[in-house]
This record gives structure tokens, sequence and C-alpha cells, in this order.
């Protein structure tokens, strides 16, 4: 059934149903009173179920379908390891709570058809889950065990609490100790397990790769590309073609520089600085990826379904082949590339006064990383000597970025510092090293660049009304905000909140107040908490954290779905194709665009951040009984977060605490004896010995010392 047929019928289907003579029936009484076929009932069955999901219609006890008559909301169900769950339904607020009793039999990632109990005074709602509309998960990975005639499934998933009964003819051969991929063919009862069969070996638990292979095989990330995929990719041209430079800016002879990582291959960007009397002239130049990428193609459609490159610990899953992405739309030294090209021409107040995009071929002189360019500004005489050509761009670049940074730190623009993790690995993938992620001048210097050329390129569209994909982030919760004002009260600090909301100037004054004071990290931490996630839309509703009305994401197309989506829009809007059916087309694709996006993004950030713990937990098993300092990063009923200074994160578990009966302050974010009076609070400095780690679950114990 097409998209239109599917309209169609759900119409028809919906009248009905809405019609006064219409009285409720189940599905065998609507398909006579229909007179559909025996054949077709799964096409009913599609129509109905679409409208369940919509909200529109709700199915009685008796299996009855009838009109919603609005007690029944539709969402997601994301299940808790122990054993309660949460739905999130589109367009509310604040999740339904669904407690271990209600939850009749939903699994993980479920969509559902919750009936709402209750909200208690100031609480959040409770409901029941009264029928399971499609199932979320299909497939699960998890560990081997077998016995004499069956074997079971432990997931590694903990949101999915039971084991999987596989039978001996579905084992694939898989022995004892084998992590393996299940494909589940019967969702089980609240009295039987779920059943299903083996359709990968994905190794020993033991052998090296195998742990961050179960991450990736669990996040469901595509790892090869499809042949029609790499097909294409195979087709691509190793050098720029003399017919793409036609209606071109010629860049070429413009100094300029990529400035990444030691280990980066992909660059996306590259930078150009020139002064004109007390101007600067900055030019953030993009690889033109929409140039070799074509819409609706194979390799399109596999990257929109991917949405972003992820970056784990040991590898890369990117976006797009390999052969584009380190290739032709690498913006390599030495080497002639198309690119799309934002010139700004700004004040000494950081003001951009004046902008150019367009389309440019261009000519990098020099692959620089942020370690170079740090030791160029910081005065090196080696690296000076080594790049002297450039030292002057890299100085002014370097005075550029801070009245920038200055500029948006005027206006409210909030920097959170925590320090990202960086895990070395040796040959075999076991970590050696783990240290926090050093952001230096260079570094900031680039962040600065891409964030003005975000910012100037999505003021330009948003004016223009041209159909866009907005990076958003809205204003935090003011329930949240209230909570965190009260609770910051106690160490003195205040924020203004005018109407409920906040302004990021306020939360940007707190944090800079914060500075090196012992509760710094707890204050910081709950308010990057209370805060709401980044998103991307196809409106401008501007960005919270950055204090900026307009922004989007301009600057990275190699590895992010939107940035390609965008400069296909800009490309068309400078060559004169944006009529009325390009503009209706655009507005048609980009809410699902900006959707599939988001969740994409949330997917691959998760995942990165499972293997940096896994890592973290191998990493810490060879330092057992090893003593550290920390700091206590989170509070709950089960017991005490620590975090290291080398970014490892801990759990002292309640019932190890000594000495008195300690309970949990929720609202002073402290863990209290009720004998002594004795507490552990957020932000407080620790001393702790390594306990114990456990790579199955992911977790590291520690204990006060």
């Amino acid at each position: 059934m097409t998209e239109e047929q599917l309209e169609k019928r759900k119409k028809t289907i919906y009248e009905l149903i809405c019609s006064d003579f219409y009285v409720p029936m189940k599905i065998k009484e609507l398909a006579v009173f229909l007179d559909i076929p025996k054949e077709q009932r799964s096409e009913l069955t599609e129509v109905l179920d679409a409208l369940m999901l919509e909200g529109k219609i709700e199915v009685s006890q008796k299996g009855k379908y009838r009109k919603s008559k609005g007690k029944f909301l539709t969402g997601v169900f994301t299940a808790h390891a122990k054993g309660f769950g949460f739905v999130s339904v589109e367009g509310m607020e604040e999740d339904i709570f669904i407690g271990e009793d209600d939850v009749h039999g939903a699994m993980h990632k479920d969509v559902v058809q919750v009936l709402v109990k209750s909200s208690h005074g100031g609480r959040r709602q409770e409901g029941v889950v009264e029928k399971i509309l499609t199932r979320g998960l299909t497939q699960l990975v998890g560990l081997y065990q077998e016995n004499k005639n069956f074997g079971f499934v432990i997931p590694d998933n903990d949101r999915f609490s039971r084991d999987i009964f596989i039978p001996k003819e579905h084992n694939k051969g898989a022995l004892n100790g084998h992590k393996v991929v299940v494909l589940l063919t019967d969702y089980g009862s609240q009295s039987k397990n779920p059943e299903g069969k083996i359709i990968e070996i994905l190794g020993h638990i033991s052998d090296p790769g195998t742990d961050v292979l179960s991450i990736v095989k669990g996040y469901d990330l595509p790892v090869e590309f499809p042949e029609k995929v790499m097909n294409q990719a195979e087709r691509m041209p190793d050098h720029i073609i003399e017919g793409d430079l036609q209606g071109r800016m010629d860049l070429r002879d413009v100094q300029m520089v990529t400035i990444d990582g030691e280990d980066a291959k992909d660059l996306d960007d590259a930078v150009s600085l020139q002064t004109d009397g007390d101007k600067y002239i900055l030019g953030v130049h993009i690889a033109d990826v929409a140039n070799y990428v074509q819409e609706r193609s194979a390799m399109d459609k596999e990257a929109l379904k991917r949405g972003t490159s992820v970056y784990l610990v040991d590898r890369v899953i990117p976006m797009l082949p390999r052969r584009l992405s380190n290739g032709i739309c690498s913006l390599n030294a030495g080497e002639d590339r198309l690119a799309l090209s934002c010139i700004m021409t700004i004040d000494k107040k950081g003001n951009v006064t004046d902008h150019i995009i367009a389309e440019s071929v261009i000519h990098v002189d020099q692959r620089m990383t942020y370690t170079s360019v740090e030791k160029v500004l910081a005065g090196n005489k080696e690296e000076t000597e080594k790049y002297k050509t450039l030292v002057p761009m890299f100085r002014e670049m370097y005075e550029l970025a801070s009245i920038l940074r200055q500029k948006r730190g005027k206006r409210g623009s909030i920097d959170f510092d925590f320090p990202e993790t960086k895990v070395v690995l040796d040959a075999q993938g076991y970590p050696v090293e783990i240290k926090p992620y050093d952001r230096n001048r260079a570094t900031r210097i680039i962040e600065d660049f891409m964030l003005i050329a975000n910012e100037t390129v999505a003021e330009d569209y948003f004016w223009q009304e041209m159909p866009f994909v907005y990076r958003t982030h809205d204003n935090p919760d003011p329930d949240k905000m209230r909570k965190l004002s009260a609770f910051i009260n106690n160490f003195g600090y205040t924020i203004r909140l005018k109407d409920d909301e906040v302004h990021p100037k306020e939360l940007q004054k707190l944090l800079a107040k914060l500075e090196g004071t012992p509760e710094e990290a707890l204050i910081s931490r709950l308010t990057l908490r209370s805060m709401k996630q980044a998103k991307y839309t196809p409106e401008c509703t501007g960005h919270f954290g950055l204090a900026a009305k307009y922004y989007c994401h301009f600057t990275s197309p190699i590895r992010r779905y939107p940035d390609l989506q965008i400069h296909r829009i800009i490309k068309d809007n400078l060559r004169g194709r944006m009529n009325e059916n390009r503009i209706e087309h655009y507005r048609n694709i980009l809410t699902e665009v900006a959707r599939q996006s988001s969740e994409r993004e949330r997917t691959a950030a998760e995942a990165e951040r499972e293997t940096v713990k896994l890592k973290k937990v191998e990493y810490m098993e060879g330092h057992l009984m090893e003593e550290f300092d920390g700091v206590i990063s989170g509070v709950t009923a089960w017991g005490i977060y620590v975090e290291l200074e080398n970014t490892v994160e801990g759990l002292i578990r309640a019932a190890s605490l000594q000495g008195d009966y300690f309970e949990y302050n929720e609202s002073a974010y402290a863990m209290v004896g009720t004998r002594t009076g004795k507490s552990y609070k957020l932000g407080e400095k620790v001393k702790v010995r390594v306990a114990g780690a456990d790579k199955a679950s992911r977790t590291i114990d520690f204990e006060l010392v």
C-alpha cells in the first residue's frame, strides 16, 4: 500500500467510525461491513493501527474499535532495569510513569496505548499500558549460555530484563560465552520467556573487539554499506572535473589551512583570514559534499538512514563511504577541491558587517593540527620557523576568535567547560590511558569560526524565508529552573526568573561566579541537567545555550546529514532553482529529515558514551584496590556517584557507607546519616578505593577510604 493509498483509506475509515450510525465493531465485523476480502485484511489492520498511532481511535478490552475519547494516549515505552517504565507522548512535556504491575508485557521502545490513571497533586502522571501497538525491538545482542537441549541469551541491554529462550535448532552453533545477535520470534507472556533464534555470532566475550562490536550491533548501527552505495562510491572521481568549476568563485590563490586533530581523515572545513584596514575578512570553506551526493540516490538514502558518523573509541562508522569522506570530499592540502564558502567581513567589535555565501573552488596550503597551532601561538621556535609564512595569519586568527568569543559572552552565551574523555588504546584495543581531552587555543579558534559561520548562514536563510533546517535549543523548563534557583540559594547564589523564564545571561553569570569555588562542579552539573537537549527543526526558534536567535549546522556535511541537507537548499538558491515546486518539495521533507537527524544523533551519542564507559571499566579492572581522589558527581537513593580526575565515574553503594544509616535527601542532593547527621553532598571532594569493575554491566564500584 502506498503512502497516498494509506492516507485515503485512513480518511474513509475514520469518517465511518466518527459517523452517528457507527456501532463499535471488531476487526472481523469491520471487514464484513466494508466487504473486504480475507486476503486484504492485513491492509485493514495497517489502516486501523495507523489511526491508533495517531490517537484518533482506540480499541476496547473486547477488541472493538471506536473513536478515541481522549482518555487513551499513544506513545513510546522506555523500560527501566528495575521493571517499571515511562511513556513519552508527542507534544507532552512530561513522560507518564508506568508501575511494574501496569507494564502488561510492554518492552523497551514499543509503541503503546496508555490509559492515564491519575496525577497526584504536582507529581507526574501515572498510567497503565492497555495495548501494545507495534514492537520497538526485533533483535537484541547478548551472551549465549547453553543447556543440554536448548540455550538462553542474557541481553546486554538491562532495559530488557528477561532472558531469551533459544531452541537447540536455532542456536546457529553458538557456544557458551559467545556474544550473539538474536532475532525475536515470540515476545512471551507473564509466565513464558521471550523466544528467539540466533542470526549472528559476534565472537567470544573475551576476544578483542567483541565488546565494542556488541555495542555497535546493540544500537543497530549500520557498519557495512549496501552494494549499490559502494558501486556509486567507486564511480566517484579522484580529482575535480573541469565542468564542475563553471560559475564558481575561484579562491585557489587565497592562503588557507585546515586545523584538525592528529588522527582526523575527513577534513570538511578550511579557514582563511585576511585584513582590510581595521576589518577582518574571515573565510569558512566547507566541502561541497552535495556536489557528489545527489538527492534520492542510494548514497543519499543511506546517509539519511545513518544521520551522522559515529565516533567510537576504536573505530569510526562513517555516514558516507570512505572513498568520499577521506577522498574527493576531504579538503586535503595541495589538492583543488570544491567548497561552499561563507566569507564574512567582521569589525573590531565582532559584528559581521557583510557576508557572501558562494560555491567555490579552493586549494588548502597546509594541513595543520591543533597541537601545532597551539605551539605556534605559544611561541615555540621550531614550530614558528616551520610554518613562518602562516604565523601572522594564526596570530590574527587568535585575535579575531577572542573578539568573537567576547561578543558571544556579552550577549549571554553559556560555555560549559566539562572535560571530554580521551581513551588511548593499545594494538589489541585495551585501554592504556584515560585522560581529559585537552581544549586549547587552536580548538577554540575553530569552534569560534564555525559558530559564526553557522549563525551567519542561519540568519541569511531565515530572512530569505527559505525552507531550512535549524539547530534549535529550547528555553529550560520553568519548573526545573525554579528548583535550581531554590537549591543554589542555599549557597548564597541567585538567578533572576522573569515570568518564569530565565535569560541565558543569568546562567552565564552564575557559572562565572562559581569559578574556582568548591561547589563549582556541583552547580555547573545541575545547571546543565536543568537544560533541554538541542535538536534539529524546520522552524527557527533560537538557541538558548548560545544565546543566538539564528543557528544551524552548516560546517560538517561529511559527517552530519542536516548540514548536507542545507547545502542542497543553498546551492539550489544560488543557482536560481528555488521555484515554487522546489520550495514545496523541501517543505514536505524537512520535518522528517529533522526528526530522523535528531534521533540518529541521540543514538550515536548513546553508543559513543557506552563504548567509552566500557573502556573505562576495562581500564579500572587493572587498578583494583588502588586509591584515587574524586568529586561526588551524583547522589541517588541507591548510592553516591564519584568522578575521578581522569573522568572515570563509579558508584559507592548506600549499603557500603560506614558509621551510620544513610538516607537520600532529594532536595539537598545529599546522603545524610540519620543518627550523626553526617552528609555526603554533590560536589564534595572524597578519596575512594576501587572495589570492583564489571564489564558485563559496565559498572565500577568504589568505597570510601
